[in-house]
């Protein structure tokens, strides 16, 4: 018999609105709640408001904007860091929450969950080596191995890599920190920028998408380098809608490899999708992080009972 997946409390984090979600796959999803992201105690006691009315979940994921500190032996782990949205620098989320519902409590980016969730049930489906893009107002990759997230000395932040230029292309971009990084190139409101009128308003045939998806075409290049990705999953509001810049970010990164990979399936178009949970992405990949949670906690209760003394 099947074991019942556990019920999960999830948190996506976004940087304008919170999604909590009550759990325990795509087929069943027993609560959806959505609040505005005002300023962190207005938030997140507003969350806590809804959870505290769901009570009864086994584990709690949170899947957040960044940057944040997911070093568990970090002063500062389970904080949101030096972001730029107003008053929530240096607000502990996880330890907040996780002292409240004394639950195991699994703690990464929103990009990262959108990773594990299309992974385990989406477009990536099986496959345990995955990157998943967002492109929409900023650019943030989560990379998967062998089901967990690629993790370091933090979360990786492939939004601000300085991609090769289009011969000619000259444009300053807009990212505060470093101009022409890959957001400053080609998230949403650079592409307005460039533009010169919003994204929805932009056709297929403007010229602003030539050098948008070159640099995109960069991004999924330095992503084959890795080793990791068996298929890159892009989404976000600039994807989502402009369907014309899947084949010519394939395209692009192609070009770029100029054949040192000499691997088929990286030209084919099974290898660059679209996401398939579409809004639910985010907060499903926190009941992932919750999931993951609870069997690392369950994981070492076994192991600390097998060494204890009858």
């Amino acid at each position: 018999m099947d074991r019942v997946p556990p019920l999960v409390a999830g948190i996506e984090l976004g940087g304008t609105k919170i999604v909590c979600i009550l759990a325990r796959g795509p087929d069943d999803i027993q609560d959806r709640v959505q609040i505005p992201t005002t300023r962190p105690d207005e938030a997140l006691a507003a969350v806590e408001a809804v959870l505290d009315g769901w009570g009864g979940f086994e584990a709690l994921g949170i899947a957040s904007f960044g940057p944040i500190s997911i070093d568990r032996h970090a002063a500062d782990y389970g904080h949101v860091t030096s972001t730029p949205k107003p008053h929530w620098a240096g607000t502990d989320v996880a330890g907040r929450l996780s002292a409240r519902y004394q639950v195991p409590t699994g703690f990464h980016t929103d990009v990262v969950g959108a990773a594990l969730a299309e992974a385990r049930w989406g477009a990536a489906k099986g496959l345990p080596d995955i990157a998943y893009v967002t492109v929409g107002t900023g650019i943030g990759v989560g990379l998967i191995a062998g089901g967990k997230p690629v993790d370091g000395l933090t979360h990786s932040e492939f939004g601000h890599i300085r991609p090769q230029r289009m011969p000619g292309d000259d444009w300053m971009g807009i990212c505060p920190f470093h101009g022409s990084c890959l957001e400053g190139l080609a998230a949403g409101p650079a592409i307005g920028a460039r533009a010169g009128c919003k994204g929805e308003d932009i056709p297929a045939d403007h010229p602003v998408w030539e050098p948008v998806a070159h640099v995109l075409g960069q991004l999924c290049h330095t992503l084959v380098m890795t080793g990791v990705p068996r298929r890159i999953v892009m989404g976000g509001g600039v994807m989502v809608g402009n369907d014309h810049l899947f084949p010519r970010v394939r395209d692009a990164m192609v070009q770029s490899l100029a054949g040192y990979i000499a691997l088929t399936e990286i030209a084919e178009p099974a290898f660059i999708v679209p996401p398939a949970l579409g809004g639910n992405a985010g907060p499903l990949g926190a009941i992932v992080l919750g999931e993951q949670a609870l069997a690392e906690r369950m994981g070492a209760d076994a192991l600390a009972g097998a060494f204890t003394t009858p």
